[in-house]
This record gives structure tokens, C-alpha cells and sequence, in this order.
């Protein structure tokens, strides 16, 4: 996602022969399109939080689910603050030639995102199994799903990225197979 430094934003990539401001909006472009993917899912999830006070069972919300759901709903609002924050900055710094801030600055809000969606989709597992098989089930799966998340979204791309990275640290692009 995004950027990882300076560094490689004023060079370009091997196999790709583009100024550093074509890079730059390539990776605005590339960021874009990953806001448009989170947003997407975070409306539904935001979409759903939002009927559960119209549900007749909610009155039987017990104090901790009760929090736990007020602070999703919470979280939902601030990932698409973050999100939109993104989009401000597009504006704020519209003709400005300042696209470098903008590509950084946005990878770094879009992680922040990234963070906030891991939290609405645990505590939305715990939430929802929580009301339909009780709290240990709920503890599990959630747990279960941090593990999932932090193995996917962590170790994942750190594994593959060490795979693919030459002595710079840069990824190499190879051919499949290799």
C-alpha cells in the first residue's frame, strides 16, 4: 500500500520509465483506488451498525455489548473521517505542486484506516457472536480473528516484501516461479 519512504518516490522503479511526478501520481492513483476498497466495505459494515438500535432484540444489549457497540459505531465514523481526510487533502492541496505531501501523508491516514477497520471487523465478529452464542465464543473468534488479521495483514506482506526486496530494500519484480 502506499509508500515506504522518500527514497522511493524520486526513483523510479525498475522495468518503468516515469518521471518522479508520474510516479507520484501513480501512487496517488494506486492510494485512490485502495480508498475506494475500504470505503466500500466500511459503508456496509457502518450501514449495518446503523439498523441494530432498530432491531427488537437490541433492548436486550447488556451494558458491555451495549459499549462495545456505541464505540463500533464510533470507529465507523472515524475510518471514513480518515478516509475522507485523504480526499481533503487532494483538495487543500489542489495545484499546489505539492503531490509528494499528498502521497505521503495519505499512505500514512490510509494505514491509520487500515488500523480502525481491523478493530470494526473484531469487535463486530465479537459483537454479533457475542449476542447469538454467548461470550466465550465471542472471545475466541475474536481473538481468533486478530490473529487472522495480524498474520494476513502484517506478517504477510512483511514475508513476501523480505522475499522479493533486493539489497536496497526495494521490491525486484521476478518473473512467476521465481
Amino acid at each position: 500500500m502506499g509508500t515506504d519512504s522518500r527514497d522511493e518516490l524520486e526513483e523510479p522503479p525498475r522495468g518503468r520509465n516515469e518521471t518522479p511526478a508520474e510516479k507520484l501520481d501513480r501512487n496517488w492513483y494506486e492510494l485512490l483506488q485502495e480508498v475506494r476498497v475500504m470505503q466500500t466495505g466500511i459503508q456496509i459494515l457502518a450501514g449495518f451498525l446503523l439498523t441494530l438500535p432498530f432491531q427488537a432484540k437490541f433492548a436486550e444489549l447488556d451494558g458491555l455489548q451495549v459499549a462495545v457497540y456505541l464505540a463500533l459505531v464510533f470507529v465507523s465514523a472515524s475510518i471514513t473521517a480518515l478516509l475522507l481526510t485523504a480526499v481533503n487533502m487532494h483538495r487543500v492541496f489542489f495545484r499546489r505542486h505539492i503531490r509528494l505531501a499528498l502521497v505521503e501523508n495519505s499512505d500514512r491516514i490510509i494505514r491509520g484506516a487500515m488500523l480502525f477497520a481491523g478493530l470494526i471487523l473484531i469487535g463486530t465478529t465479537w459483537l454479533i457472536f457475542d449476542m447469538v452464542l454467548g461470550r466465550t465464543a465471542a472471545t475466541i473468534t475474536a481473538a481468533v480473528l486478530v490473529l487472522l488479521l495480524v498474520l494476513m495483514w502484517v506478517v504477510l506482506p512483511l514475508a513476501v516484501r523480505r522475499k522479493y526486496a533486493d539489497h536496497s530494500g526495494r521490491g525486484t519484480e521476478q518473473p512467476a516461479g521465481q
